[in-house]
């Protein structure tokens, strides 16, 4: 039996055979191990359909469609193969899959067998007058009717009726059993497989109980059970060919289809859980066909899959992305209403070699596809994240509703992120970024974007892609190239250690975003100063200077980690505190300044060329042998070039503004107990306001000195989370 799967009530019952009961569910699951078959075979269409339309039954001169009008009535078309369409009136349709035979009129009463190619004049039968008053067609096969007769105590026959003129046939198929009812569901050659629901009585209590039976209609024999077992699941159907019978049957692990082979054991599929509601389809060749339809408008989420019955171990795949009804024709194909590689229409299932994948043809189209495209993209190609807070926007404008998501990959590191669209499907989803990659600000350069539309059920999703550009501006303390500041701490055991800063607070206090660790062995140096960008690149590099006096240089690679070291010289060990990241020359070049163990000042003017970053030294002037620290920190005051900062012996912190020429204007105090910190750092532009800023860090905590660009009061001081856990403001010996 065929009704239509539409959740909407049709105004007449459709009777048929070999095709879809109307259920809903959840779509069958396949199992990951499925291999789908060799591609599949698709021809041109030869007609069109209705959007909203479904097969009702397929004849060798056209088929039956059923839709609904704008007011809600259905209506029955028959679609003849030269591509006209004639109404079909009637308030009950009956019908064979299988042949052009339509049965129109009142079921119980009067109705009219009808010859759709017009070879043979229709013939009425009153089906009260012809048996008894509650008489019902249950099924046809061609011009034979199943009828449901009703007879005492709520109990009825099943009688065949061949009707045609003066010669009709008319023979009782079922005995005097407990039978309540019949409806058939396939037929093949002369056997129909009809279904038979039983009462069962135990004294004052009743129960009924569905099975199945075959009937030779041809030869008008009797009934005969081929399965009673009180586990067929009535709404799930059947399937009848020459070789082979199926239905499904309720099990303690849930749902199975049962198919009986001539000739060969029962074999068994087991549906899952999210496949309970499955129904088969039929039987084409050697392969079963099942699944849950949905609505013929598309809004099904169900696809129709298949099994090969002929292989032991064949696993279901898929067949067509959704279906929502089924009719079989008189060559044994099948016709399916459903969408394959996102088409819409009316696709003709028939028999392959033994064992392979059906054939698939769409025989009429509704000129509906369901794939998503991109209509159009808003992108920008180049992104500014210099100031954090100010999102990115990325807009799309899709053919249809989506769940849209968006990948953003960085070319030279790989690292990525997915950002969600809008929960709701869109048409227009719009997607913000703030410029951070787990956790981090982003770092600079080339960048891809991806983007992946999903529809809703039907449908194969849309892509698109592109690239933008990053940019941020270049700070001297950043070792990964994502313009915030780093910091580098070197612990007991010689491992050193970058946390990347926050570009702004967090809940009022800078912080670290992200520690990771740079490497071992640093412990073999007695100095580790961050100099600015003297390999050409962006981002910062590395000096360091060991026991032996020996300065290396680490050049960063711009994702946080360095490059092998490269010797620069030697006889560095005659200096005891040396610093460099500021521009003291006023060439737009980092340069270094060290002080010897007998209080002379040294500048060494940076060349730009990573093989020899350093110009023959320069002598500063005597008299820095009073200060136990030095730190160039940028321009800070708004003069001209970089400017440094030392610390006294008792703690007073001075600023030496810098001419720009490499030398320095007298020095001005800035303010008294700075011997709190075991280390003063230049830590760039942490707070991205423009002007470089100074890191303290100490026992007693580690802050963050703004730089106000006023050289009278230069800082500002900020309490931060920056190495506040316990013990960790004495656990570094060296900061940089």
């Amino acid at each position: 039996m065929k009704h239509r799967t539409s959740g909407r009530r049709l105004a007449a019952a459709l009777l048929t055979l070999s095709t879809v009961t109307a259920v809903t569910g959840v779509l069958v699951t396949v199992p990951a191990a499925a291999v789908v078959p060799a591609a599949v075979a698709e021809a041109a269409d030869t007609a069109t359909l209705p959007v909203d339309t479904d097969i009702v039954s397929v004849g060798d001169a056209g088929y039956l469609t059923s839709r609904e009008d704008a007011d809600g009535a259905t209506v029955l078309e028959w679609r003849k193969a030269d591509g006209s369409v004639e109404p079909v009136g009637g308030a009950t349709v009956g019908h064979d899959s299988r042949s052009d035979f339509l049965v129109t009129g009142e079921n119980g009463g009067a109705i009219t067998v009808r010859d759709m190619t017009g070879s043979a004049a229709p013939v009425t039968v009153d089906l009260a007058t012809e048996f008894a008053a509650g008489a019902e067609l249950v099924g046809v096969v061609g011009r034979d009717l199943f009828v449901q007769v009703p007879r005492a105590g709520g109990y009825h026959d099943l009688w065949l009726y061949t009707p045609n003129g003066e010669h009709t046939r008319k023979i009782q198929l079922s005995g005097y059993g407990n039978h309540v009812g019949f409806k058939v569901v396939a037929s093949a050659g002369n056997d129909a497989l009809v279904l038979v629901t039983t009462r069962y009585t135990s004294g004052a209590t009743f129960r009924n109980q569905d099975s199945l039976a075959l009937v030779d209609f041809v030869h008008g024999t009797s009934l005969r059970h081929e399965r009673d077992t009180g586990k067929l699941v009535t709404g799930a159907g059947g399937a009848l060919t020459l070789d082979y019978s199926a239905r499904v049957e309720a099990r303690s692990e849930g749902n199975r289809i049962i198919v009986d082979r001539a000739g060969k054991l029962p074999k068994e599929i087991q549906l899952d859980t999210f496949s309970q509601k499955a129904v088969i389809v039929g039987i084409v060749g050697d392969v079963l066909l099942y699944g849950v339809p949905g609505e013929a408008a598309g809004n099904s989420v169900t696809p129709l899959y298949a099994v090969d019955l002929f292989k032991a171990d064949a696993q279901p795949y898929e067949l067509l992305e959704r279906f929502s009804s089924v009719a079989h024709a008189p060559d044994g194909a099948v016709h399916v209403r459903g969408v394959k590689n996102d088409a819409d229409g009316l696709y003709r299932l028939f028999d392959g070699v033994q064992g392979s994948v059906p054939v698939v043809t769409r025989v009429a189209s509704t000129g509906r596809d369901f794939a998503v495209t991109v209509l159009d993209t808003k992108v920008p190609t180049a992104v500014d994240l210099q100031q954090p807070g100010t999102p990115v926007r990325w807009e799309w404008t899709l053919s249809r509703p989506a769940f849209a998501m968006v990948t953003l990959t960085h070319v030279a590191t790989g690292k990525k992120i997915t950002l969600p669209g809008p929960v709701d499907r869109s048409t227009r989803p719009v997607m913000e970024w703030d410029g951070a990659i787990d956790g981090l600000a982003a770092p600079n350069g080339a960048y891809t974007w991806q983007l992946v539309a999903i529809p809703h059920g039907i449908g194969s999703a849309a892509r698109a892609s592109g690239t933008f550009q990053v940019t941020r501006q270049a700070n001297p303390h950043d070792f990964n190239d994502n313009g915030s500041t780093d910091l580098l701490a070197r612990d007991s055991s010689g491992t050193l250690w970058r946390d990347d800063l926050s570009d702004g607070p967090v809940d009022g206090q800078y912080t670290s975003v992200g520690r990771s660790a740079v490497g071992g062995g640093w412990q073999t140096y007695k100095h580790i100063e961050a100099v600015g960008q003297i390999g050409g690149a962006a981002h910062g590099d590395l000096v360091a200077v060991d026991a032996k006096g020996d300065l290396w240089t680490y050049l960063a690679k711009g994702d946080g980690t360095f490059a092998p070291r490269a010797r620069v010289g030697g006889g560095w060990n005659v200096y005891d505190k040396i610093t460099g990241g500021s521009d003291l020359t006023g060439d737009g070049r980092s340069d270094l300044v060290a002080t010897a163990t007998d209080g002379v000042a040294w500048l060494y003017k940076g060349t730009g060329d990573w093989t020899k970053p350093y110009a023959s030294r320069v002598r500063l002037g005597s008299g820095w042998g009073g200060y136990n620290q030095i730190t160039a920190v940028g321009n800070i005051a708004g003069a001209a070039a970089g400017d440094l900062v030392a610390r006294d012996t008792a703690g007073v912190l001075w600023l030496y503004l810098g001419k720009g020429d490499g030398t320095f204007a007298p020095r001005t105090r800035v303010g008294s107990g700075w011997n709190m910190f075991s280390r003063l750092v230049g830590a760039g532009d942490v707070d991205n306001d423009g002007r470089p800023d100074l890191i303290g860090y100490g026992p007693q905590g580690t802050y963050l000195y703004r730089a106000t660009g006023n050289w009278q009061s230069p800082f500002t001081r900020v309490s931060t989370r920056l190495y506040d856990g316990p013990g960790e403001g004495s656990a570094y010996s060296d900061i940089a």
